[in-house]
């Protein structure tokens, strides 16, 4: 018999999810059933359902779509905070909560995992400001609802919530007769003017520059906007939020820009421009040196998912991936001035000890095409993202949310998801210590990153911010080299190493590129008070900000 399940699973197939991650509760185990049944889904068991969240923003960087699946209550509870980073930075991710028979919800029932006051929808409410959608299914709306809320997914890319009650997973449901549609925008301003005033603004412009941010990423519009570059040879920068949102080899990325912190010379060159065109950017604390940056408005277009501004004037009810596709199309614009040189060092290595400058310096010069760089907010996401990446290469980082820990599991599950681009995981000794429990799954599941730890001996990024020598900014230390062990790794699966001079990380890297059948798993011992320039002036910034 087909089922609302079966439903389910065919839309979120449909969308190219292959993978569901999340942990097993008795009101989810019979649609656990269902996924493990299917031979074109497969399960991935976390071991708690924030891991499984991340996992899920992760695989949506990379797939444009994931889903996740908990129990009723404390399992979804758990998760909300992954859900909501999703929500934050525009990630279009599917949580579904198994919960009890819609009998014992209907007869308001204290069961197990509820307050024990018969209202089955306090969780609901809860995720309503971190989901685009939410539904509750029963018998004879869920495959009406499930499109609906899926719809809303693609349209908004921000997560949704499915309340799946075990009866209603099993009821009897009709297959889907047509292809899942998004919502379509109703336009006030067309489209097409839009479109004119970009080309009279490229064409007639002396100094322009193009700005992107990460709901490109989202979109799955980066193949597009390089090659709208790549045909108009204009200059185009992007923030640290929405990093490798354009092929970043491409003669014309200027580099991140990011306030008063951006190099001189890109500072300049983007501020003094005559025209701004701005796609997919949010204006954040931490990608615009705490709100330092200088962009006039009146010489500004800017696109996003749900608003925009033609020279400071409002504009609403367009379609956002209609508009960046259609750039293509426009015609006699070709930018012939000059671009900045770009600040990019050669790296020789040395037997001197490891330090964060030195470090992102090595990184850009040895990372190779085709991988992509994940960053830990902190020492990790300041570091690495002022590099420039190879071609086809990608960056994932968690600017605005900023939960630490959120990388290793998003770092998993993007490798999932891309099984083609080797990952790279930059991430601190203090996040790590919060999510760690995925390297059993890891193991398990044969996922190859090539991993480095950071051991600084604490929140670094913290310490730069408040309370260098305060012992909150301290955390137990662990002997890293050793965890893939205690997880049960062998010597055949991870290759564990620790690394203190400039001639081991490069040698190290070189080995663990060379050897993609392995998870490389690679302590880098840097000094409790060395951060990546960028970060020191950063985290001045912040406390100034967070005293005023």
């Amino acid at each position: 018999m087909y089922t609302v399940g079966d439903y389910l699973l065919d839309r979120l197939h449909e969308l190219g999810i292959e993978e569901i991650f999340g942990v097993p509760g008795d009101y989810n185990l019979q649609f656990l059933d269902q996924i493990i049944s299917r031979k074109d889904m497969k399960w991935v068991g976390n071991a708690n359902e924030l891991n499984a969240s991340y996992m899920a923003d992760g695989y949506a960087r990379t797939k444009k779509a994931a889903a996740f699946l908990t129990t009723f209550g404390v399992g979804e509870l758990s998760a909300v905070n992954g859900l909501a980073g999703s929500y934050a930075e525009n990630l279009p991710v599917v949580e579904i909560v198994g919960s009890p028979t819609s009998k014992v919800q209907n007869e308001g029932k204290f069961v197990h995992h509820t307050l024990a006051d018969g209202d089955f929808k306090h969780f609901m409410k809860m995720h309503e400001p971190v989901t685009a959608a939410r539904t509750l299914l029963t018998a004879e709306n869920a495959t009406v609802e499930i499109d609906r809320v899926l719809s809303a997914l693609l349209k908004e890319r921000k997560p949704v919530y499915i309340n799946l009650p075990v009866d209603v997973a099993a009821a009897k449901a009709e297959k889907p007769s047509l292809p899942l549609k998004k919502e379509n925008s109703t336009s006030n301003t067309s489209d097409q003017e839009i479109l004119n005033k970009i080309q009279e603004s490229l064409k007639s412009a002396k100094k322009p520059i193009v700005i992107t941010g990460h709901e490109i990423i989202s979109f799955g519009l980066e193949k597009t906007v390089s090659q709208f570059i790549s045909k108009t040879k204009l200059p185009i920068t992007t923030l640290n939020f929405g990093k490798s949102s354009v092929d970043e080899a491409l003669p014309s990325f200027l580099g991140i820009y990011n306030g008063k912190l951006s190099e001189p010379n890109l500072k300049e060159f983007v501020e003094s421009a005559d025209f701004i065109l701005m796609l997919g950017v949010k204006l954040t604390d931490s990608s615009t040196g705490a709100f330092t940056h200088h962009l006039n408005e009146n010489k500004m277009i800017s696109l996003n998912i749900d608003e925009g501004k033609i020279f400071n004037e409002s504009i609403q009810n367009f379609d956002f991936e209609s508009l960046i596709s259609s750039l293509l199309d426009l015609s006699e614009i070709e930018y012939k001035g000059k671009y900045i040189d770009k600040k990019q060092e050669n790296f020789v290595p040395s037997n001197a000890l490891l330090s964060q400058d030195r470090l992102w310096q090595a990184v850009e010069n040895f990372t190779q095409s085709n991988e992509t760089i994940v960053a830990e907010q902190g020492t990790s996401f300041f570091g690495a993202s002022s590099i420039f990446l190879k071609p086809k290469s990608h960056f994932i980082g968690q600017p605005l949310w900023g939960s630490i820990g959120y990388t290793f599991p998003a770092a998993l599950g993007s490798q999932i998801a891309d099984k083609e681009s080797r990952h790279l995981l930059f991430i601190g000794d203090g996040s790590l210590q919060l999510t760690v429990q995925e390297l059993g799954l890891a193991i398990r599941e044969k996922i190859n990153p090539i991993c480095f730890i950071i051991n600084n001996d604490g929140y670094t990024v913290e310490r730069e911010i408040h309370g260098p020598n305060q012992s909150y900014n301290d955390i137990p230390m662990w002997n890293y080299s050793k965890l893939p062990e205690s997880f049960g790794a062998t010597e055949d699966r991870v290759v564990s190493k620790i690394v203190r001079t400039e001639n081991e990380f490069v040698s190290v890297m070189k080995e663990a590129q060379a050897d993609p059948n392995r998870m490389y798993w690679i302590e880098l011992i840097l000094a409790k008070e060395d951060a990546p320039k960028v970060l020191k002036k950063m985290g001045k910034l912040f406390a100034e900000q967070n005293k005023s």
